[in-house]
């Protein structure tokens, strides 16, 4: 995106909430102000002339930009602002200081003041609570800061590193080496260009393999970027980041990590594009290796970024202490100084498991420099609350089987499989959430949210809190308002939670606070106040598989103007794991769109399967459905058939879980309803199957291989399974890509392996 078109600031018609509406706030000042306002003392009668005087003209000439706005209103109660926009103002008429009496600066923090809350965007609860929404914050406050844990400085960015002059501008020797963070953030959109992101649909127009997966390759949107970067560079990385990773690299047995996959995933990360890797195989299904690489590369990144934040806003308010009072002081109003957010979380992490967010933070502060977590607080009370705990046995698994066998109750989990013991052998609690702070020489955990620079949680925890805030007015979700990295990983998991949940939450994020929370709004960045921030947000969405659902978010929910890249995939199948010589016939259904899908699946099981099964006297059958959604329809005609069938379902009780299992092994029930997501939390060993319909694939491809084996011991099997064309994700990853192609496209319906 051409940078021609950065617009300047105070010429863009923005959308912003009541508190930040230019229109009205103007229209109060001239109802308080008048034409002439005056004011207690002299001095400030003629600040108040001068502000009230810039803000008519402003009207008539040029639309004011809503940091105007905000100058002027705090002018009337705040002489040092008032001066500050005076200086704003002769700037943009082209007079000089010396044309007019010289004003003062900001007061300039102390010592103490500039410890702890190194991001500058941090209050604690109690100034929140303070907070009404016409009070704002004094010019050069960074908040309330908490008290200095120590006197050392701590190692900012210097200018040549940021690629910045002193304006904040790009400097000649330096704007080849200008980090991607602030090429990202620093470039503004204009309202034309929003409008066109809005509007325009991408294209994928770059390939690129992956990295080790020569079944994969990364596409991309706009130009490509994935170019050899330098051998001897940071990749985008701070030096003390990269250098201990790079010795954790090589202390892990690594050799070159200029072509290691966490390098290559980084360069993604670093271009702060939205980013779709739908094929990364988790730790529990014997990738432990590949998902530690991906899980460190984007905790990586997201430290880069929190880092980069903190030092952009600590150099800004070192020059804005530096050169109060002095000549220079007119540039401290410029661009060059906007710094951050409406509250302080950068990065939001959401993950399905306390058991994974163990892990997350756990490799976090791993990766953290030593000088940076020389403490780490309440590292204990995480360990215990996200721990692994004893859980009592489950009572009700098993107790078909012990029934019909008459033996002694096993241990339920090691009837499992592996991969199961795995994933829920910890602690498998889903309602989670964590503020992380990041200070000179600590990591503070359970910090408070609107004073933390990550969020790990839940979308389960999320949603609680945004129905609390909807219910209660005196609490909120604003720490969501200014979230600039989002990472969703084993979003294949929180598909099989409540995806709807996820959606909300992502759509809470980037919203206008109702509150200002303390921040120092004269350092807001315009894109925040113009309501873009969303444009800025890059989404990193990690999964097992790629589905329909994950597809339409990253479609519709990620809108970063830098652009996508997704990674698109070749599949084997997972044939070959079916242990059984049994009969596998497929047979295709014709939809006219995926809206129509459902229905036309449903009408082609009533009228083509459902008679043979009705009329034959052969018992055993069991309906496997991979949504509840169906299992509800299916359920609804069964019903209505006057059907023998049992159900094991999303919400069926244990006990009737217990009770449908033996009716049917033992020819009580002719048939049995079973979801994907019942398999996913349970793994049921269902016996007696004879005849196994498949009414629609399975998302997790590995299950497809466990329900057709569960036919093992049956006399006659025989094993159907219904697809249609917008079947293709799931059918690809089953039978193999070759093979799905072929079957979507030929004239043939029915297609048969063995």
């Amino acid at each position: 995106m051409g940078k021609q078109f950065v617009k300047k600031r105070g010429l863009t018609n923005s959308k912003m909430s009541s508190k930040f509406d230019r229109n009205k706030r103007l229209r109060k000042i001239q109802e308080e102000n008048g034409a002439h306002s005056s004011s207690p003392s002299s001095s400030e009668e003629a600040s108040g002339e001068e502000s009230s005087g810039d803000a008519v003209e402003e009207i008539i000439y040029k639309e004011p930009s809503v940091y105007d706005n905000l100058l002027m209103k705090l002018g009337s109660s705040s002489e040092s602002v008032a001066d500050a926009f005076k200086i704003r103002q002769r700037q943009e008429e082209g007079r000089s200081d010396s044309e007019e009496e010289g004003v003062g600066g900001p007061e300039p923090l102390s010592e103490s003041e500039q410890e702890d809350d190194i991001s500058g965007e941090g209050t604690d609860s109690e100034s929140r609570n303070c907070t009404t929404e016409g009070t704002l914050q004094q010019p050069g406050s960074i908040g309330i800061r908490e008290q200095n844990e120590d006197a050392d400085s701590v190692a900012s960015d210097t200018d040549e590193e940021h690629g910045l002059g002193l304006n904040g501008q790009p400097s000649s020797e330096a704007s080849a080496h200008a980090s991607s963070f602030h090429e990202h953030f620093g470039y503004n959109l204009s309202k034309e260009e929003v409008d066109d992101l809005s509007k325009k649909k991408l294209k994928y127009e770059w390939e690129v393999p992956a990295v080790d997966m020569s079944n994969c390759k990364w596409v991309g949107t706009g130009e490509c970027f994935l170019k050899d970067d330098n051998l001897y560079s940071d990749y985008g990385l701070k030096p003390k980041l990269y250098k201990h990773w790079l010795d954790i690299y090589n202390k892990s047995g690594g050799n070159d990590f200029h072509s290691s996959k966490q390098r290559s995933f980084f360069s993604l990360c670093n271009s702060y594009r939205d980013i779709l890797h739908s094929n990364k195989k988790p730790f529990y299904l014997k990738g432990q290796e590949e998902d530690s690489n991906i899980m460190e590369t984007y905790l990586m990144h997201s430290l880069n970024h929190i880092f980069r934040t903190r030092d952009l806003v600590t150099k800004n308010d070192t020059k804005v202490a530096k050169n109060k009072g002095s000549a220079k002081e007119g540039i401290l109003i410029g661009d060059a100084f906007l710094d951050r957010g409406f509250t302080r979380p950068k990065v939001l992490i959401l993950l399905p498991l306390k058991s994974i967010a163990l892990n997350v933070v756990k490799r976090l502060i791993r990766l953290t420099p030593d000088a940076h977590k020389v403490n780490v607080e309440h590292i204990d009370r995480f360990c215990d609350e996200f721990g692994t705990k004893k859980e009592e046995e489950d009572k009700d698994d098993d107790d078909a089987s012990q029934n019909i066998r008459g033996t002694r109750k096993s241990n339920s989990q090691k009837s499992k499989p592996s991969d199961y013991q795995i994933l829920f052998g910890g602690n498998n609690d889903d309602n989670f959430s964590i503020g992380i702070k990041f200070t000179r020489k600590s990591i503070k955990l359970y910090n408070d949210f609107y004073t933390s620079d990550m969020i790990v949680a839940s979308p389960i925890n999320l949603h609680q809190k945004m129905t609390k805030a909807e219910e209660n007015k005196e609490q909120d979700v604003d720490y969501l308002s200014s979230i600039e990295v989002l990472i969703i990983d084993h979003a294949d998991i929180i598909l099989m939670q409540n995806w709807s949940w996820l959606i909300e939450v992502v759509e809470q994020l980037n919203r206008i606070p109702s509150k200002q929370h303390g921040t120092d709004v004269m350092r807001i960045r315009q894109w925040y106040l113009d309501g873009y921030s969303r444009f800025y947000r890059q989404t990193v969405l990690l999964s097992y598989h790629p589905n329909p659902e994950i597809n339409a978010f990253f479609n519709h929910h990620c809108a970063n103007y830098q652009g996508k890249v997704k990674l698109a995939c070749e599949y084997k199948g997972v044939l070959p794991k079916v242990l059984l010589n049994v009969r596998q016939i497929y047979e295709r259904f014709n939809a006219d769109s995926i809206a129509k899908a459902d229905d036309a699946r449903l009408e082609y099981f009533t009228k083509k399967v459902f008679p043979k099964i009705k009329d034959s006297i052969q018992g055993g059958i069991m309906l496997f459905l991979s949504s509840y959604f169906e299992f509800v329809r299916l359920r609804n005609f069964l019903k209505s058939q006057n059907a023998s069938f049992c159900l094991l379902g999303d919400y069926t009780e244990p006990s009737d879980i217990s009770r449908a299992r033996v009716w049917f092994f033992e020819g009580k029930r002719k048939m049995i309803l079973y979801t994907e997501r019942s398999h996913f939390y349970h793994r049921y060993k269902i016996r007696g199957i004879q005849n196994l319909i498949i009414y629609s694939l399975p998302e997790r491809k590995e299950f497809y291989p466990e329900i057709v084996n569960m036919l093992e011991g049956s006399h006659n099997m025989t094993c159907t399974v219904l697809f249609s064309r917008f079947d293709m994700l799931r059918l690809e990853r089953i039978v193999g890509s070759a093979h799905a192609k072929k079957m979507v496209k030929s004239e043939k319906g029915v297609f048969v392996f063995c």
